[in-house]
């Protein structure tokens, strides 16, 4: 069995993942959005164009989080960005970027809290999971369907798996801020 190690929770910051993606959620700025509008009824702007890769198109998923455990896999989809936007309850969101083999650079492992109203987009290539504190919480995802349709098959019957993968890593115990 390997140690166990230990991982701090951050609050999510917009520079702190911009090497694993992009936040969402960002507070309107007329300043700086490249496409929105606001009036007295309503704001809207752009914060991110989803990508989901060559020849797809966008899935929208509702996943439930109900994992409290330790983070010792973590998962990868190499072709698609993958947005997750928690709605009934924060989540812990893991992630690690890929060194040049492709497995995740554990060096760079962070833990971020991603409370309703906002929410991450990933790069293609971004190792990643996702806990909860405690309960269930109800999450919109963003992906590519192909990517969901392998994923279930590879979970389900061992069907093998070209547009993602899971690696075990040494278990990380997330540790709440103080």
């Amino acid at each position: 069995m390997r140690d166990l190690e230990y991982l701090n929770v951050v609050p999510l910051d917009a520079a702190a993942f911009a090497p694993y993606g992009w936040m969402l959620g960002q507070p309107f700025d007329s300043q700086s959005a490249a496409l929105g509008f606001s009036n007295a009824a309503t704001d809207f702007w752009q914060t991110h164009v989803f990508d989901p890769g060559n020849d797809s198109r966008t899935e929208v998923l509702w996943v439930n989080y109900r994992s409290q455990a330790d983070v010792a896999t973590l998962e990868v989809h190499s072709l698609t960005e993958q947005a997750i936007v928690p709605l009934t309850g924060p989540i812990v969101h893991i992630v690690a970027t890929s060194l040049d083999d492709g497995s995740p650079d554990l060096n760079n492992l962070k833990a971020f809290r991603i409370a309703p109203g906002q929410g991450i987009c990933m790069r293609p290539g971004c190792w990643h999971a996702s806990r909860v504190d405690a309960g269930e919480v109800t999450c919109l995802m963003l992906t590519r369907p192909s990517t969901t349709v392998e994923l279930i098959a590879h979970m389900t019957h061992g069907a093998p798996a070209r547009e993602s993968a899971l690696q075990s890593i040494a278990p990380h115990r997330l540790v709440a801020p103080v």
